[in-house]
């Protein structure tokens, strides 16, 4: 074997190891907690809310080219475009040569209620720290 080919070997194995790490500290929370954080970690990043707020500002589809909303790139825009859509907050279905984004309201309306309940549950109203 070769040294290159060993350290590939190594390599895969310690990404292997850190992901099955991160992944095993996460499975130690309830599940309906590893879903919120799911969920607002789409939130976690202003690109994101940036496309949300746009896309509720225009109260409609919007066709053609998010990116040219925002500072970035197309390639940064699509990754956040992802994010979005893998956690519901937005669809985006092909017409033509172009992708159609949506707000999901039934999950964005979700995302309000698990948001609010959340803090709620904090009950910071009862919290004194003197």
């Amino acid at each position: 074997m070769t040294y290159n080919y060993v350290m590939l070997i190594f390599d895969v194995y310690l990404r292997q190891k850190k992901y099955k790490m991160v992944q095993s500290k996460t499975e130690l929370f309830e599940q309906e907690l590893i879903e919120k954080a799911t969920l607002f970690k789409a939130l976690a990043h202003p690109a994101r809310l940036h496309i949300l707020r746009f896309l509720a500002a225009t109260q409609s589809c919007i066709t053609g080219d998010i990116s040219d909303e925002l500072p970035l790139g197309r390639t940064t825009v699509n990754q956040h475009l992802k994010e979005l859509k893998e956690v519901g907050l937005i669809t985006g279905h092909i017409e033509g040569v172009k992708t159609k984004y949506c707000l999901d309201m039934d999950n964005v309306k979700r995302l309000q209620k698990e948001l609010g309940g959340f803090i709620d549950d904090l009950h910071i109203e009862d919290y004194c720290c003197e």
